[in-house]
């Protein structure tokens, strides 16, 4: 079996550099790739498709030479698979029909969802499966570089190959974090929940602004929007505030009236989503300020009555223990 400082190319770099191929010149993959070029590693092939991809291969990795995917395989040490989840499986699996995976090869994919066990068909060829996932969102543009001193990876590997993982993570700037295999998809939740709504959410509350006249939402939505992050993230739940923690019901109503018939109105046909997620996350903030003693008795089943929609009092009963027959 070879390893890593067999294959082409490694005896030209100074110890503990890796020649590395990176499949996938997306916002993720170029700036990784170029990452670890900083670190003074190698990268020695690009796969870029698309016109995008291939501008973005230029710009953050210059000079690297845009090769075909079973090109990258043979001339790399450490093979690093930026491309969606969904498309993972099946390029890995193929690849392996072909033989292109090498033994002793490391192979790091980016994906938040899966862990190392998608990665079965390299370790049947005797490579050395990886997971490397930055919980960052990417421009694709070089800014990104900067912005890696402040992530976290999750990273799952093998425990004789997890320092070889975090190693990685730490040269890129990143912090690794451990993440279990089995809490992979949970770990991906989490991120895609928080970011992902967060921006969804940012852009109704900006939406509403802009039908009722206001010409710079972002003004008026980003001094209170970072100090609720900031605040949330550093004292957790105890920064909830507003009506729906106060329990005052009727500031309750009104909103959802007022959303109504801001849906109602001419034009308004695309905001009905904007109502149902003010129910949806109103439910969920009562259902966290009455655990933590900040409802009064009875208040969150006044709250569920004046939030209306599929789910009301009538349906449910808001003060039931969770599991509890409803």
């Amino acid at each position: 079996m070879s390893t890593p400082s067999d294959l082409p190319g490694a005896r030209s770099r100074r110890p503990g550099r890796l020649g590395i191929g990176v499949i996938g010149a997306g916002r993720v993959g170029a700036v990784l790739g170029a990452a670890l070029r900083a670190a003074e590693h190698a990268v020695v092939g690009v796969s870029a498709v698309s016109e995008a991809s291939r501008e973005r291969a230029e710009l953050l990795l210059p000079g690297v030479p845009v090769l075909e995917i079973p090109q990258i395989l043979e001339r790399s040490e450490l093979v690093l698979l930026a491309v969606p989840d969904d498309a993972l499986g099946p390029l890995v699996e193929g690849l392996a029909k072909l033989g292109a995976w090498q033994p002793g090869q490391l192979v790091a994919h980016t994906s938040g969802r899966h862990g190392v066990g998608i990665l079965a068909p390299i370790r049947a060829a005797g490579a050395i499966p990886l997971a490397i996932h930055p919980a960052m969102t990417f421009t694709g543009m070089s800014l990104d570089l900067g912005r890696l001193a402040d992530c976290c990876f999750g990273v799952t590997a093998d425990p004789a190959m997890l320092p070889v993982a975090q190693a990685l993570v730490v040269e890129m700037g990143g912090e690794p974090v451990v993440v279990a295999e089995g809490d992979r998809v949970a770990y991906h939740a989490a991120l895609a929940h928080g970011s992902n709504h967060l921006v969804t959410i940012a852009s109704q509350a900006a939406e509403i602004l802009g039908r009722i006249g206001i010409e710079n939402p972002s003004a008026v939505l980003g001094p209170l929007l970072r100090a609720s992050l900031d605040n949330a993230l550093s004292v957790g739940e105890t920064a909830l505030t507003g009506p729906v923690a106060r329990g005052d019901v009727g500031t309750v109503a009104a909103h959802v009236e007022a959303l109504a018939e801001l849906g109602a109105a001419p034009g308004g046909a695309g905001s009905a989503d904007i109502l149902d997620a003010y129910r949806a996350m109103a439910r969920a903030t009562a259902v966290r300020a009455e655990r933590r003693g900040m409802l009064p008795a009875g208040r969150r089943a006044e709250l569920e009555r004046a939030l209306g929609g599929p789910e009301t009092d009538s349906d449910a009963d808001p003060d039931a223990a969770p599991g509890e027959d409803r």
